[in-house]
């Protein structure tokens, strides 16, 4: 019997897909899993990578999602899954050998929980550092590395794939399969590598993120309008008066212009760029608030 299921949701990562599933191939100690890759609606050669790494060692599966929409995706995903536990990651990863083993060996006291491993964010696949207590994280679910029964994940309904941007559609199951009873655990060994070049994740395609998470945020906030959202989100009233009030184009311009400057020393232009992207994101917020609100 299948034990887990390895969930990715990819679109146009052909290469980074490629690798992640390369290190999945290289697992011990594993109990039987299989891959399921959700195509999202790619335009490039996903599905002939997924064809060609089928051949190998792994069980792998292939299932096309055309509509763009990351909820959705990995809900089909789990549809297609036979594993007792489903296993989220990103299609940029590079999992350790012993990943799902660790994963295994958090469920392996039984009970419905929710096991979360160290997310070490790296430059490139050569980086390979062991996590730190700066690793440690307290998302209940973050769906770049967690795993979680099958049987809860449907309990709760999946994911809400009205959070159809970037953004909170994990945290917002998380939250409804705290109110369900299940249990959370870190699991320390359970980490992986999350790839990511500073030359493909630039100012531009963070600042895009941002964006979008903040109208997701506000989508969280309508369903689940409490003190601990309001929190997740930074929507409390301090930090929307200074999205209101003490953010202004040329402060934003300035953070920009910093951040990408070649004579800013590194520490420098990373501490501004997170400022840029903090005030780009409050800043929406605001506004998708305000929207709603008018619409109301």
């Amino acid at each position: 019997m299948v034990e887990f299921s390895v969930v990715i949701a990819t679109k146009d990562r052909q290469q980074y897909l490629d690798r992640a599933l390369a290190s999945l191939e290289t697992q011990t100690d594993a109990p039987e899993f299989e891959i399921v890759v959700v195509d999202n609606g790619s335009r490039d050669a996903t599905a002939e990578v997924v064809a060609r790494r089928a051949r190998g060692p792994a069980t792998l599966r292939y299932v096309a999602a055309p509509e763009p929409n990351r909820g959705k995706a990995r809900n089909l995903g789990v549809g297609a899954a036979r594993g007792r536990y489903v296993l989220f990651c990103d299609d940029d990863v590079q999992a350790p050998p012993g990943w799902i083993a660790a994963h295994a060996s958090a469920h392996r006291a039984g009970g419905d929980v929710v096991v979360n491993g160290p997310i070490l964010n790296v430059a490139s696949y050569e980086s390979r550092p062991k996590p730190t207590p700066a690793n440690y994280s307290r998302a209940f679910l973050c769906t770049c590395n967690a795993s979680l029964s099958r049987e809860a994940f449907a309990g709760a309904g999946g994911f809400d794939e009205a959070f159809d941007l970037y953004g909170w559609e994990d945290t917002e199951l998380g939250v409804r399969l705290r109110e369900r009873g299940v249990r959370w655990k870190f699991a320390w060994d359970a980490y992986i590598w999350h790839i990511k070049p500073p030359a493909e994740n630039t100012l531009a395609v963070e600042g895009r993120k941002a964006v979008e998470k903040a109208r997701m945020a506000r989508r969280f906030l309508a369903k689940h309008p409490s003190n601990r959202t309001r929190a997740a989100t930074g929507a409390h009233p301090l930090n929307l008066m200074r999205a209101r009030y003490f953010l202004p184009d040329w402060l934003l311009a300035f953070y920009a212009g910093v951040s990408t400057s070649r004579r800013a020393p590194q520490w420098v232009s990373s501490f501004v760029r997170a400022q840029f992207l903090d005030a780009m994101y409050v800043r929406e917020l605001v506004r998708a608030l305000d929207a709603a609100d008018r619409t109301e």
